[in-house]
């Protein structure tokens, strides 16, 4: 059965870093897009950063370009998202997702993603 799972999120201060990843299970993530959402309460999911399946095409929130980067190793099977000068407002659910369509003007549309993991919480708080 398909499955992504993600992992490292967690408590950090103002400032600091986090590396999450996503991986995966039942299938391989080389031949399809993944995307890196988030989900803060009250609020709709949105899309954060998104990789093509070739690691050719990236797409950044703007509220958090210069400040995350999705790398894939699909040697591995995994997809990571380093984060660095986490605020307060990146405080959310990270749920990662894949695209099987890897159609690049799809990367990051919520609708266009499967397989979405079960989600690990980001706080970023003093």
């Amino acid at each position: 059965q398909a499955q992504l799972v993600e992992s490292g999120g967690g408590l950090v201060q103002p400032g600091g870093s986090l590396r999450l990843s996503c991986t995966a299970s039942g299938f391989s993530l080389g031949y399809v897009a993944i995307g890196w959402f988030r989900q803060a309460p009250g609020k709709e999911r949105e899309g954060v950063a998104c990789i093509s399946s070739s690691g050719g095409s990236e797409k950044y929130l703007d509220s958090v370009n210069g400040r995350f980067t999705i790398s894939r190793y699909n040697a591995n099977n995994t997809v990571y998202l380093q984060m660095n000068s986490l605020k307060p407002e990146d405080t959310a659910v990270y749920y990662c997702a894949a695209d099987p369509a890897n159609l690049l003007y799809r990367l990051c549309v919520v609708s266009a993603y499967h397989h979405w993991g079960q989600g690990t919480q980001v706080t970023v708080s003093s």
